[in-house]
This record gives C-alpha cells, structure tokens and sequence, in this order.
C-alpha cells in the first residue's frame, strides 16, 4: 500500500478528524525521552524526514482547532475521540512524535522504541482504521 510521508503543513483529515495513513503517532514525556526517542529512531533505519515533531502547545493549538472544526459525523467515530485524548495528553504536556511507518515491520520497530521511552500512547494510522499499539 502506498502512502506519502507528511511534512509539517500537512495535516490530513477525514470528516475533520486527523487521519495521517501510514504513520504512527507517540505521545512522550517531555524532555530527554522525546530526542532519545527520535535518536533511536534514527538509529534504526528511519530518516531524518520521516520523523515529525510536536511539541505540547503545538499539539494543543492543532488538536483543538481540528477538534473545533471536526463535522458532526466525526463526533461517532473513534479518530475524534483519539483527537481528544491527544488534547489531554498534550494539555499534561506531552510531546509528541509523527512516525512514517507504512509498513508493518517499521510499526514493530517505532512501536518498540515507544515502550522503551516510555510513551503512554502510539496509534498507527491505516486506511480503513487507527490501531493502538500502546
């Protein structure tokens, strides 16, 4: 399955809630945890561009905006309520990491290095449905 790696401006969505196909997104604590994080990342094979970076007030003002202008269909669907635990997470000040993983053996490695840095969350985003891989 194709999918593109995201930049920054990028911010996909369906029915307003954020939908990044092919990615796993890694809520850590802030600090040491998020470089080493990424630094093992790096270590693993991934590159530099397939690493993105929120940090807590980032995470915040981006979830709350797409919370806000989400449609009602949203408000039944699983994405919407992972935007608001990604509030949450964000409002306790989370750092979060933006992982392009397509590919199942990529999930296992980022996944890996989640639980290792201790991250409360990681969710991989397919086509058709989010796992929660913590």
């Amino acid at each position: 399955m194709w999918t593109r790696r995201l930049t920054l401006a990028d911010m996909p969505q369906s029915l307003g809630t954020f939908k990044p196909v092919g990615h796993v997104m890694i809520a850590l604590p802030e600090g040491e945890p998020v470089r080493q994080a990424a630094q093992a990342l790096l270590e693993a094979g991934f590159e530099a561009e397939d690493i993105l970076h929120f940090d807590s007030e980032e995470g915040q003002v981006r979830m709350r905006e797409m919370i806000e202008h989400s449609s009602e269909a949203a408000g039944f669907g699983y994405e919407i309520t992972l935007m608001r635990r990604y509030q949450k997470l964000s409002d306790e000040g989370h750092r979060w990491l933006l992982v392009y993983a397509p590919e199942d053996e990529e999930t296992d490695q980022v996944t890996a290095v989640a639980k290792r840095f201790g991250a409360p969350m990681a969710v991989k985003y397919h086509r058709l449905a989010v796992q929660d891989l913590i």
